[in-house]
């Protein structure tokens, strides 16, 4: 009888269980690795700029508040999601996500083209009593974001880890980050953040 039979396989479980790991990991890399070479999943869309550090600041809030628990960063190629939501998203626009918002769940609205929709005093609005904007929604009030001075302490330090992860931020503008923080609110930073949401591909379409 071979070691390798099936009937081995199937009545020894140690090794049906090194078997699929192994046939699972081939798997995986045969349909995978080939995305990292691939120019339209790692080459930045047109017009793309990494966040400045006010919008940076902002998503790590956005992050933070488990935002990406109820909403979704990404368009699927449907009619019905295009018409709704806009131009479905591609895979340039996240190449400076560390890691990416693209979630699953939806239990609001998808926010991947967010930005531009509305003013900043309706996000504002919007962040502190929901309801006063949209009567229907379920989202929690974020009144503390109101008065919570952003953090212009470990903004230097952030924008170095994504230096080295490839978004292309210059020393002078790490230098300069904790400035433009200075005077700012966490609500001021997620407000610039969701207003930058999928405004790239709509300006180069």
């Amino acid at each position: 009888m071979s070691f390798f039979s099936h009937k081995t396989l199937e009545t020894k479980l140690p090794l049906l269980i090194i078997a699929i790991v192994i046939a699972v990991s081939i798997g995986g890399l045969v349909l995978n690795l080939p995305i990292f070479f691939q120019e339209s999943t790692t080459k930045p869309v047109a017009g793309l700029k990494p966040y400045t550090p006010l919008q940076l600041e902002g998503r790590d809030i956005y992050i933070r508040e488990g935002c990406y628990n109820c909403h979704s960063q990404m368009v699927r190629p449907f009619r019905s999601e295009n018409e709704r939501y806009g131009h479905y998203s591609v895979a340039g626009e996240f190449v400076y996500d560390h890691p990416f918002q693209w979630g699953s769940r939806r239990t609001g609205p998808d926010l991947a083209r967010l930005g531009g929709r509305y003013s900043d005093e309706w996000h504002r609005v919007h962040l502190r009593k929901p309801r006063d904007v949209v009567p229907d929604s379920n989202m929690p009030n974020y009144p503390w974001l109101e008065k919570a001075p952003a953090n212009a302490g470990t903004i230097t330090a952030r924008m170095r880890a994504l230096q080295i992860m490839g978004v292309p931020y210059t020393d002078a503008e790490i230098t300069a980050a904790p400035g433009q923080l200075q005077s700012k609110t966490e609500e001021d930073a997620l407000v610039a953040y969701m207003q930058y949401l999928g405004t790239t591909l709509k300006r180069v379409r």
